[in-house]
Order: C-alpha cells, then structure tokens, then sequence
C-alpha cells in the first residue's frame, strides 16, 4: 500500500467533529492514511500509557480519550494509521530530569532558539522512553510508529552545548546510528511498520549535517525514511533557484533520485513529506500536483502532507476511487 495522507495534532485527534471533518476528505479523496501526534514538540503524551517515566513526571496530557475505539473505527474505513513521536526535542522531559538534559556552557539548560530545552541523545534511558511509548502505540492499534525529531538540535547557540557522553561531535552521526539500529532491533518482532522523518538535505549530503542524520545510517533499520523535502526550506541559490519554494517539482525531483542508488541495498523505501503550507510562495492545489508527480517520477513510495494547522481543503488530490 503507498500511503497518500495528512498529519494531525492531537488537538485536532480530539475535537471529534473536526477529525469527522478531516476522516470524511480522506473518504472522499485519494488520502488513505493519518498520522497522529502521541508525543510532540511539548514533550506531553497524550494517550494514557503503562511507562513508569511518563508515570513519574507526570508527562500524560489525556487529549485523545477515545484513541482505541477511534483508531478501530478507522481500521474498518480502510484508514492506516501512524502514531508520531518526537524524540529528542523534549523539553518537558528535559525540565523534569535536568540530568538527562543538554547543558550549557554558561550553566543551566541549554535552549534552542524558540527557547526549548532538549534531552541528551547520548542518554539511554531517553532511547527506552521512546520505545516503550512506540510499544504502546502498538498496543492501541496503530500501523505504523513515526519517529520525528531523531537527531540533536539545528536551531540555537550549537556551539555552547554540553555533552554528557559525547567528546567530539562527528560522533553525532556514530550516535544517531546506534539509536536507529536500537530502535530497528528492539521492534524487529513487533507486528507494526516504522519510520523515521530526516531533514531533506540528507538526500544530498552524507556528513551528518551537524546533527546526525545520515540517510545511510538510518535506511538498514526503518520501512520507510520519511524526508521533509519541503521546498520553502532550501537556501536561496539552491539547484540555481533563487527561491526554491517556487519550484517544487523540481526541488523534489532532484533530491530523490538521489536517493535511488543509495537505496538499493536497503529495507527502507522513500516516503516524503510534501509541503502544504504557504512559505516562500503560495501552495495553491497546483503546487500540490506537482510535488505529487515529482514524488511518483523520483520513485517515491507514497507521501503524507504536512500542514501544521491541519488546515487540508482537498486542493490538489484526486477523488477516491470508485
């Protein structure tokens, strides 16, 4: 099954007149697939879990009471369903357990730019956090586990950073790798699929990017390596676009051919993240069309739209099949 969906948050999981809204266009288009937040940006979880930590920091934030009955429901439409969980920027983890927190040099949390802390990718016991929340997601029913934000920070003071267990940082790459292969391992006999989204540079570069992402590293262990190649964040210049975001067939297109040949030994297919969100030009349903085309012509296997705000009008999709 290629999967053709969108991303909602958990607020929008659980206003049930608006997910209705949302599962009706899915029905009546070529969507078949929604990803759904349990753990965001926030840190908060927001199902009731079995995991001691989330337990003992008190990280539930109940915002999708219903989620199995939902997701069984969902089951019967033919819906597949992903359970989307940020990893390492957790800044409610970091505050309630400064010890497994990125520190500063000039003492205290470190912070990205939106003021954030994060947790220390080196700490393992934040890789057993996220795994048992993707147990539990298995547990409700899910399809699908996704994995965001697995690499260190992009966005901040990077160089004032303080590591607990990390002595240079070209080990980032060595760091990110062992948690993909930890996660790949630790689910091998689950019955679900995995996926991990990564900066859609990784397609054109192999040096960790300063934050550990390597698609070669993660490929061996996911079904699918989820790219955000949203064309508004390339650099001006990029390909000789002066502003990329005005051409996204061939910022998609470009990037994962390239990926092709890297691939090929590989479990994991490309699935990409399309951007359905103005930023850099108008996405109008014509700029939908095009990332899709650029998608199915780069071999891409499916991809989900993102728009923050779950705002989806169907601009851009075919009507379902009859």
């Amino acid at each position: 099954m290629e999967n053709k969906g969108i991303y909602i948050t958990a607020y929008t999981a659980g206003m049930k007149q608006r997910r209705a809204e949302l599962v009706k266009l899915i029905e009546e288009t070529e969507l078949n697939s929604i990803v759904i937040d349990l753990k965001d940006y926030s840190g908060k979880i927001f199902v009731k879990t079995d995991i001691p930590l989330a337990k003992e920091i008190e990280a539930e934030e109940i915002r999708i009471p219903d989620i199995s009955q939902w997701l069984k429901e969902l089951k019967q439409k033919g819906i597949y369903t992903i359970a989307r969980i940020t990893v390492f920027q957790d800044p409610y983890l970091a505050e309630m357990k400064p010890e497994i927190a990125l520190k500063s040099k000039n003492g205290g949390l470190w912070r990205d730019f939106k003021g954030l802390a994060w947790v220390d990718p080196t700490q393992k016991i934040i890789w057993k956090y996220n795994l048992d929340l993707a147990k539990e997601a298995i547990k409700l029913g899910f399809d699908e586990v996704n994995f965001d934000y697995v690499r260190f920070p992009s966005d901040g003071k990077t160089s004032e950073i303080v590591y607990a267990n990390l002595d240079n940082t070209a080990e980032k790459s060595k760091v990110m790798a062992e948690f993909y292969r930890y996660l790949g391992q630790n689910l091998a006999f689950y019955p679900v699929i995995t996926s991990a989204d990564l900066f859609g540079m990784v397609l054109w570069r192999s040096d960790g990017l300063n934050i550990g992402q390597r698609l070669e590293d993660a490929a061996p262990y996911f079904d699918y390596i989820c790219p955000m190649v949203y064309p508004s964040h390339y650099p001006s210049g990029f390909e000789g676009f002066a502003n990329p975001a005005e051409h996204p067939y061939e910022i998609i297109y470009r990037s994962l051919i390239r990926a092709k040949d890297k691939m090929a030994n590989f479990r994991a297919k490309i699935r990409p993240w399309l951007q359905d969100f103005d930023l850099g030009a108008e996405y109008t349903p014509e700029m939908i069309v095009k990332q899709k085309q650029a998608t199915y012509d780069g071999n891409g296997f499916g991809w989900i739209l993102w728009n923050a705000s779950n705002r989806y009008d169907g601009g851009g999709l075919d009507a379902a099949a009859e």
